[in-house]
């Protein structure tokens, strides 16, 4: 709701944007006059994610909620960092994560904020899980009716909704747009599949690390394909195996939460983290460049091997 954010998601939205611009444009450009304004666009992007702590603290969510909170007080340290350094290694891995935030960041916003690509990527995610499911014979699934959550109002079937299907223009919930899965006899399975069931926030995050790096179109694309489709086919494993797990133990509980509950809220996650962990290590291999930036950017958390390097100033 609207009533648990800092302010209204709109404005809240609009600024992010404006602040992934000018990461983008600092780290496109690499100007000294435009590198003073590398701060703000920091700043900017991090209040777009801590809006909506409120929101994470309303629904009972302590690690959203957490990693929500540190956004702001993050990105105004960075933004410090980014006004104070001059060592090279440090400026370097600054200017990769402006571009790395920004090339993620503004294409999920894009899609998070037109209906028809929002509707579409979970049509298609929903689908082919559903497809996997028949194929390892667990049962059909097939998809129901795709619903429009507004804020302030009741859901509206997708079919009658009258709203913008191009741009966002109206308040919506956290999950703007759900398909119910079905069993093939029309049965609820009790299961609606949004947005965050593409697993899109985990394959953008990689595409916007790996494509801003300075390195060869090869390995870029060779980087690119095996994180995304490793990420795609792992989630379509995870939600197929949630939908299982809801369709076959429907009456299971443990302390309040069913059987689909648990599994996504706590089982699914912790594997999810690991695998992208794992997927990590893969990629840093591969890229020893990303891996020298990460371990950079760390540092002043104490999060990195070895001691703060002295390098050379520019």
């Amino acid at each position: 709701m609207a009533s648990d954010l800092f302010v209204n998601r709109s404005i809240a939205t609009v600024l992010g944007v404006i602040g992934m611009l000018i990461l983008f444009i600092a780290w496109k450009a690499r100007s000294q006059r435009v590198e003073p304004f590398a701060p703000l666009g920091w700043i900017l992007t991090g209040f777009y994610f801590f809006n909506e702590t409120p929101y994470y603290m309303s629904h009972e969510d302590p690690i959203l909620t957490i990693m929500s909170a540190a956004t702001l007080p993050g990105t105004i340290a960075i933004a410090f960092w980014e006004r104070r350094t001059d060592a090279v290694n440090e400026v370097k891995a600054l200017r990769w994560f402006r571009g790395a935030v920004a090339a993620a960041g503004l294409p999920y916003l894009l899609i998070a904020h037109i209906p028809w690509l929002n509707v579409l990527a979970i049509w298609f995610v929903a689908w082919q899980s559903g497809l996997l499911l028949s194929f390892a014979g667990a049962g059909d699934i097939r998809l129901g009716e795709t619903m429009v959550n507004p804020a302030n109002g009741p859901s509206v079937n997708w079919d009658d909704w009258d709203g913008n299907r191009w741009f966002l223009s109206e308040e919506m919930s956290e999950f703007a747009f759900s398909t119910e899965l079905l069993l093939p006899d029309g049965t609820p399975l009790n299961i609606n599949f949004v947005l965050a069931c593409t697993a899109i926030q985990s394959m953008i995050i990689f595409v916007g690390a790996i494509s801003v790096l300075e390195i060869g179109w090869r390995k870029r694309i060779r980087a690119l394909f095996i994180s995304l489709s490793l990420i795609h086919v792992l989630n379509l494993f995870r939600n197929a195996g949630l939908i299982w797990l809801q369709g076959g133990y429907p009456d299971w509980s443990w302390m309040g939460l069913s059987i689909f509950e648990f599994g996504h809220a706590y089982a699914s996650r912790f594997v999810s983290l690991g695998a992208m962990f794992l997927l990590a290590l893969v990629i840093f291999e591969m890229l020893p460049q990303m891996h020298k930036h990460v371990l950079t950017l760390l540092r002043p958390l104490g999060l990195a091997p070895g001691k703060k390097s002295q390098s050379n100033k520019s």
